[in-house]
């Protein structure tokens, strides 16, 4: 169904042949490494991934050409309604944050000079600091109903996420004819 929808879209928009590239279909926020690495080898050509992923997992050999404006939210720190965090964060402390988001969360405290102790975790990141598990949490937030329902205040937001559409550098290069009128048809949505 899929490749028959993309099919039908390439031969409206006059691409030679109809031909349907492996394009990867959305993916959620914080979705795993191995969808980057079919967008920087020869998995795909193009695709939509969140900001979150790609500074997580790196975003080598991809062109990222446009902030598709959508699937937003923030990656924010969280800790209980009763923890000083203002405290706890004073330059040179040390404090123990869970996150599956371990790259971000540590450039993050390193810029404020924070000493943090990772705790990788998946899952219900909520549970960590009402178990003792951890001080803080960096984990996407979106309207804040989750944080809210287990006792928890997001405190500082590192930086706002949505999704974006990466192209593989090296398809661009050798397929930009056929290409460039999907980036310039996802940059006209976009616009809208």
């Amino acid at each position: 169904m899929t490749g028959e929808l993309l099919r039908e879209h390439a031969e409206r928009d006059g691409l030679e042949g109809g031909e349907v590239l492996p394009v990867l279909a959305a993916v959620r926020h914080g979705g795993h490494a191995g969808l980057l690495q079919r967008l920087g080898g020869d998995g795909a050509d193009l695709g939509v991934v969140g900001k979150d992923t790609l500074l997580e997992h790196g975003g080598q050999g991809l062109y990222q050409p446009l902030d598709l404006q959508i699937a937003k939210c923030r990656m924010s720190v969280a800790v209980r309604s009763d923890f000083d965090y203002a405290g706890a964060v004073k330059q040179g402390s040390r404090i123990r944050v869970a996150t599956k988001f371990t790259q971000i969360a540590r450039d993050h405290f390193a810029e404020k000079g924070v000493h943090v102790d990772l705790i990788k975790l998946y899952g219900s990141m909520e549970l960590a600091p009402l178990a003792g598990l951890a001080d803080a949490i960096v984990d996407l937030v979106s309207t804040g109903g989750t944080l809210k329902a287990n006792k928890l205040v997001a405190v500082e937001d590192i930086m706002g996420i949505s999704s974006r559409l990466v192209v593989n550098q090296a398809s661009l290069k050798v397929k930009r004819e056929t290409l460039q009128p999907i980036i310039d048809a996802f940059a006209r949505a976009v616009e809208k």
